[in-house]
């Protein structure tokens, strides 16, 4: 009957937990190894620390997750303490340590990337890379947040949402106002008719989760404009209560002013310059080549964009204040916050507000955000990587770019390795190349598991 005691409860979930890790542990063995961290709070607001480690047995990718540790704060200082008191606790030895993934999209984005920093200076071979299960623009999205204009402009659009969608009949009445819109477009010129175009829709809700984007919000929001403005009228005048009203109101007045539509048109352009390299992240089966391509391409479209893009987006931006009968600012005038000014502020023109401490700041947040996940090192480590993919009969086979990928690890390649594994990339890929096990391959874990399978891990030791 003691097994219904709260005391001896506790201890057998606490031995059942214990045999579970070891039995991880023991998986492991001297295996190399990854670590994945995120940050999770409990029910009474306590900074916890969930860890999965994820290595490879038998070609197979495993990945385990080992528990959450309790952090005094999530300073990198804190969570790198937390790492070692785990490891110790475990006989867990960060020498072999070889990859370190963060979402980047939680309150402890900062931190995780000096944590990411405390453990390549111990072990130069555990290299960072994104999380590619979680979308990128929620990392951008939360980063661009750290500039207090925009973090006001998502926190005033997902207002938006919860209002106008509030009840089925807000949202049957957003609907007939957008429909009434296009239809007048429609007759006035304004739109194009034809299968497939101006389908009805709805206001898209943002997530912070890797299901939902706040690029299609900001879209639809642009799209639905005056019908929003509509409902909100509305709802300021017959709301069901005097919050709802005076919501209503806050929101009327934010939305028709110039800092919200110029906010809303940055991180749109921003969002859609970084819209494909997300979706390209999440695809399951992974095209890493291209996917370090758009990297690229989006890196050079923003710094496009800010030396070169102010012009194109005040013009837009204007344009659709233009036609909503939104108030324009002279950009000569002294810019007004609208709140009591910070005491020994500079005034600053609203040109030199709007270009310099909203347009080029928020993309060099974007810019810092991405050449810290995607710098030289570990997209030249990514791209070595892909040459290992058995994908088109081994297309993407380049001997020295995996020559390459090896001397990224000098612990588990030296010299004479070095000198081994050239000849044994010879003989490797005449191996499997011509061998019908391997032709219907698609990445590089079938490859491994292939591999496993048919001894030839035991025949390339290197590769």
């Amino acid at each position: 009957m003691k097994l219904t005691s709260p005391d001896i409860q506790k201890d057998i979930s606490s031995a059942i937990s214990t045999e579970i890790i070891n039995a991880i542990i023991r998986d492991i063995g001297d295996s190399l190894f990854a670590i994945l961290v995120d940050e999770s709070c409990d029910m009474s607001s306590k900074e916890q620390m969930a860890i999965v480690l994820r290595y490879v047995d038998k070609g197979k990718v495993i990945e385990r997750f080992v528990g959450i540790v309790h952090v005094t704060d999530t300073k990198s200082s804190s969570l790198k303490l937390a790492v070692d008191d785990f490891f110790s606790r475990h006989g867990l030895s960060i020498s072999r340590l070889r990859g370190q993934g963060y979402d980047g999209a939680s309150n402890m984005r900062g931190e995780f990337s000096g944590l990411k920093t405390l453990i390549l200076n111990e072990n130069d071979s555990a290299f960072y890379v994104h999380c590619f299960a979680h979308q990128l623009q929620l990392a951008l999205v939360a980063v661009a947040k750290k500039h207090s204009e925009i973090a006001d402009l998502f926190t005033m659009v997902s207002n938006v949402v919860n209002v106008v969608g509030a009840s089925a009949k807000h949202r049957d009445m957003l609907r007939e106002k957008h429909a009434y819109a296009i239809f007048e477009a429609l007759n006035n010129n304004e739109l194009l008719s034809g299968q497939g175009l101006n389908q009805e829709t709805n206001l898209k809700r943002s997530s912070d989760t890797r299901w939902s984007s706040h690029y299609n919000c900001l879209i639809s929001l642009e799209n639905m404009f005056p019908s929003v403005i509509d409902v909100l009228k509305i709802v300021r005048t017959y709301g069901s209560g005097y919050e709802q009203k005076f919501e209503a109101k806050v929101l009327l007045t934010f939305m028709q002013s110039f800092s919200f539509i110029f906010g809303l048109h940055l991180m749109k352009r921003i969002l859609g310059i970084t819209n494909d390299l997300s979706q390209a992240l999440q695809k399951k089966d992974q095209d890493i080549v291209n996917a370090m391509d758009l990297v690229k391409i989006c890196k050079g479209r923003l710094q496009s964009m800010r030396d070169n893009g102010w012009d194109s987006l005040l013009d837009q931006v204007s344009f659709f204040c233009g036609k909503y009968h939104i108030e324009i600012p002279k950009m000569d005038d002294i810019f007004s916050s609208g709140g009591r000014p910070k005491r020994k502020a500079q005034p600053v023109t609203n040109l030199h507000h709007y270009r310099v401490d909203l347009f080029v700041d928020v993309i060099d947040i974007q810019l810092r955000e991405l050449n810290d996940r995607f710098n030289e090192k570990n997209t030249e480590l990514l791209l070595c990587m892909a040459c290992l993919s058995p994908s088109n009969s081994f297309s993407g086979f380049d001997k020295a770019k995996l020559m390459r990928l090896a001397q990224f690890y000098p612990s588990d390649f030296s010299e004479y390795d070095l000198k081994l594994l050239e000849e044994q990339l010879e003989n490797y890929i005449w191996d499997v190349s011509s061998n019908d096990e391997f032709t219907e391959l698609k990445g590089i874990t079938d490859l491994a598991q292939k591999m496993v399978e048919t001894k030839k891990d035991q025949i390339y030791p290197l590769v």
